[in-house]
């Protein structure tokens, strides 16, 4: 089979389904829900790279606005690795980003392959996991997430992450399975968060919080009377939330490597408990 019958396309939103089996097959424990999430958020958004008509490659690449984009779902074929279809698909998703500064959370071990596309590293995200028992009774000080006004959420969204994104928001607090919390204190948004079902678990993300104690709060309200096992994506540099993580005895399952490939809106990471997802920021 020679390479040249290689060709990348747009893969449309019934397809996104793909790209998400081939990261739970590399150990990401997607929740069950991402695809439709995703697929919403960034119809335009996948690339498939074919082979003779046969999936290889794909990778995401989600322009937010005119200045940012985030890019997820960088994976090879397993058997049809080291025949350069990775950079293909790779050079086909730089060119849908345009002049944007793009972000990404990569495997450690790619780091000075980013770092050759321009790339620079921010900071390394950990992944916790781990067994909580159920809490019954924590609720009581938060309120559904969707009951908070949505320009709240969207205002506060902005200072965690380097775009607007009201249309992903919207569908990934919105999607079936997924529930959201908050902390309202003298009319502010203080806290909020989001848990979801995995293929494993359930995984928290975002959790954002003006400090640990509203995280605890919300952390509490979203693990809820069902408890299980739960997983949570921590910014390294924000020592509170490594603390609370490590308080419930969580430990880390693998971390990965926030780069941007040029400057974005300041951020905020100490407000930032849980990462929303790493495919899509």
């Amino acid at each position: 089979m020679k390479d040249g019958s290689f060709r990348v396309r747009i893969m449309p939103p019934e397809e996104v389904t793909l790209a998400v089996d081939w990261a739970a097959a590399e150990g990401w424990n997607p929740g069950l829900a991402d695809a439709s999430c995703f697929a919403a958020a960034a119809p335009d958004g996948f690339l498939l790279g074919e082979l003779a008509g046969a999936p290889a490659a794909i990778l995401s690449v989600v322009n937010y606005d005119e200045r940012f984009s985030f890019l997820g779902f960088y994976i090879v074929r397993p058997d049809l690795r080291g025949r350069g279809l990775g950079l293909r698909i790779w050079q086909a998703g730089m060119t849908r980003a345009g002049s944007r500064a793009i972000g990404l959370d990569g495997v450690v071990a790619q780091q000075d392959n980013y770092r050759k596309s321009g790339f620079v590293f921010a900071y390394n995200n950990i992944r916790y996991g781990g067994w909580v028992a159920p809490l019954p009774k924590t609720m009581a000080n938060t309120v559904s997430l969707t009951e908070v006004p949505f320009d709240l959420i969207t205002r506060d969204d902005t200072t965690v992450f380097p775009a607007t994104r009201p249309k992903f928001l919207c569908t990934w607090i919105a999607a079936p399975g997924h529930v959201g919390r908050a902390l309202i204190r003298d009319k502010r948004l203080v806290a909020w968060g989001v848990i979801r079902p995995c293929r494993t678990g359930r995984k928290i993300g975002p959790l954002i919080a003006d400090d640990r104690d509203a995280a605890e709060t919300v952390f509490a309200a979203l693990v809820g009377p069902e408890g299980g096992q739960v997983f949570l994506d921590v910014p390294q540099p924000n020592a509170a939330a490594v603390a609370l993580a490590t308080a419930h005895e969580f430990a880390p399952v693998f971390e990965t490597a926030r780069m941007y490939s040029g400057p974005i809106r300041s951020v905020s990471l100490q407000r930032i408990f849980g990462v929303t997802t790493f495919e899509l920021g």
